[in-house]
């Protein structure tokens, strides 16, 4: 029996980074079709690939002190002849693997491009490697645990970010969803807010506001869950996170709101993805702060208009 060629992919250790080149697992199969996946990816975004296609073995890579992170996976990875090493790390370790083919990232990829399309290229794909999500029972069984079958319409929100300067105040979330509450548009509507296990302080606000018309979706399962979870939202607002790409992976409509971040490079991907950056122009940078509810509370409303707007609105069940 012929072994099926094996390929290592090495992933981000973020979240975000993690969905905008996830794309490489439907390249991979197309360009080595029959092949065995390995992926190394920092631990939180590690369930992300667990049901991905061609996909054998998931390597949680936590970091460690002293680059100790590459020593373990070398030690996992160097008895192993690979078909393809792709990185989009680009790290020097990859170039010592034994591999037939290598897919590295580095900055001379960079062109001022999003940054899908810059992984896309590192893959050496014919066309854009688009984000997806890969669903399993276990994620839609947790999501579905929380949501329920009320059939009402979700909005989600991820007040939350890795960074603080990139996370528009919690106060202003909860005054958003006051406004979208009374708002006729949203009535009949559900409010759930999705986070980890470290953001209760952020979405506890948004939450009280929310009050028996919300759903604290916030540390409730791992990412794959939060992907179930966001792809049963009709409609999604966050700060530029990792959720903000999960949720446009899902193909749920996506408005990120940037503060000084490079919007151009990282937003949410797809037809269904906004920006509301706090400096609209390329290459200028500006405070999240500069972003008033109102100007947050008139782009959902445009968002609803464009994707929600002509839907059956369903009430609240009994």
């Amino acid at each position: 029996m012929t072994e099926r060629p094996q390929v290592l992919f090495i992933s981000a250790d973020r979240i975000g980074d993690a969905i905008m080149s996830i794309g490489a697992i439907r390249e991979i199969g197309r360009q080595i079709p029959g092949a065995e996946i390995t992926v190394a990816v920092g631990p939180t975004a590690a369930a992300l690939f667990r049901a991905a296609p061609g996909v054998v073995k998931v390597i949680p890579w936590k970091k460690q002190k002293l680059s100790g992170h590459w020593r373990t996976l070398w030690r996992q990875t160097v008895g192993t002849k690979w078909a393809m090493v792709a990185d989009v790390r680009g790290s020097a370790m990859s170039l010592f693997l034994r591999a037939k083919e290598r897919r590295l990232y580095s900055r001379a990829l960079e062109k001022g491009e999003m940054k899908v399309v810059t992984f896309s290229n590192m893959m050496k794909a014919k066309q854009v490697a688009e984000p997806e999500i890969f669903l399993d029972d276990t994620a839609r069984a947790r999501a579905d645990g929380i949501i329920g079958s009320n059939p009402a319409p979700i909005i989600a929100f991820a007040p939350i970010s890795t960074a603080e300067d990139r996370s528009w105040p919690k106060d202003r979330w909860a005054g958003l969803i006051k406004k979208l509450m009374v708002e006729p548009r949203f009535d009949g509507w559900r409010f759930m807010v999705v986070g980890g296990p470290g953001d209760h302080d952020a979405a506890a606000p948004s939450l009280a506001v929310a009050g028996d018309r919300g759903i604290d979706f916030v540390g409730k399962g791992d990412i794959l869950a939060s992907a179930a979870a966001l792809s049963r939202a009709s409609l999604f607002v966050g700060n530029d996170s990792g959720l903000m790409h999960v949720s446009a992976a899902a193909g749920t409509p996506t408005l990120g709101l940037f503060g000084p971040s490079e919007w151009w490079h990282k937003a949410p991907w797809g037809p269904k993805g906004r920006v509301l950056a706090a400096a609209p122009v390329r290459g200028e940078f500006a405070s999240i702060l500069n972003l008033s509810v109102d100007q947050v509370c008139d782009e959902v409303l445009k968002l609803h208009e464009s994707f929600a707007g002509a839907a059956k609105v369903a009430t609240t069940a009994p």
